[in-house]
């Protein structure tokens, strides 16, 4: 547990790069995601109860199963519009992919987040929750902490490790940091990774504006993909995830060719 402002912490793990959140109020905390599977969130709530009792509120910044699926250890949740929705539909997928490597989450109990408040009081502090409209997901949470000037990103975010693109939305991703950064944080806290400052979304949303223009380039056939590749500010890998969600589908032919 790491205190990256007065009584706002996060919780950084050697699974994934994972970093979990938690703010601490007068009267209440807010945690922001719950890890893996239920072990794992209960282990979680654990190192929560050994800094705060006070009640908690639990947000999701999104429904992927590393910040999700741990969420039985604390009984309920909240989350953006569309997140209830994209568990509901993937958690079976996700938990098949995943389970090799993480086998709580063939077992980890799915609990389904009710939709998020603009705002949660915890006594003495105000903390704002908003979707900054589609990027990694299409129901990306944002937790901004306006009196210290913290922000938790999600995955909207990632420090250590290139952005995923796995079921984003390339083109709208730069669109919704711009709004991260519009709220004038002094830290923003990654979903993956150590807490970064502002100048590092900013050359991240650079580079993923970079991402988009290549994919467009690419669908427009004006380069090849090792053409792509070579100006990539990603590894191939991440360009061709982001490629699949930009790629133009091309209408199907009758069979008298029109």
């Amino acid at each position: 547990m790491i205190e990256v402002a007065d009584g706002v912490w996060i919780r950084r793990h050697a699974e994934l790069d994972l970093t979990l959140g938690l703010i601490v109020g007068d009267t209440g905390c807010l945690v922001v995601d719950t890890g893996i599977d239920e072990a794992f969130g209960q282990a979680w709530a654990n190192a929560i109860r050994e800094i705060t009792d006070l009640p908690w509120t639990v947000v999701l910044t999104h429904g992927h199963f590393d910040h999700a699926f741990g969420t039985a250890a604390f009984g309920g949740c909240f989350a953006s519009e569309g997140c209830r929705e994209a568990l509901v539909e993937t958690a079976h997928q996700q938990a098949a992919e995943w389970s090799a490597q993480f086998p709580g989450v063939a077992t980890a109990p799915l609990v389904l987040p009710l939709p998020a408040p603009f705002s949660v009081d915890l006594g003495g502090r105000e903390v704002l929750l908003s979707h900054p409209g589609p990027g990694h997901t299409g129901h990306d949470l944002v937790v901004q902490v306006p009196d210290v000037k913290v922000v938790f990103a999600g995955d909207l975010v990632e420090q250590g490790a290139p952005p995923q693109f796995g079921d984003s939305y390339p083109v709208a991703w730069p669109m919704a940091l711009e709004k991260i950064l519009d709220a004038g944080p002094g830290l923003v806290v990654p979903g993956h990774g150590d807490p970064v400052t502002p100048d590092f979304v900013e050359r991240q949303r650079t580079e993923i504006t970079e991402i988009v223009t290549l994919c467009e380039r690419l669908n427009r056939g004006e380069i090849d993909l090792e053409g792509a590749v070579s100006r990539s500010p990603y590894p191939r890998k991440t360009l061709e995830e982001a490629l699949a969600r930009t790629i133009r589908r091309r209408p199907l032919r009758r069979p008298d060719g029109r």
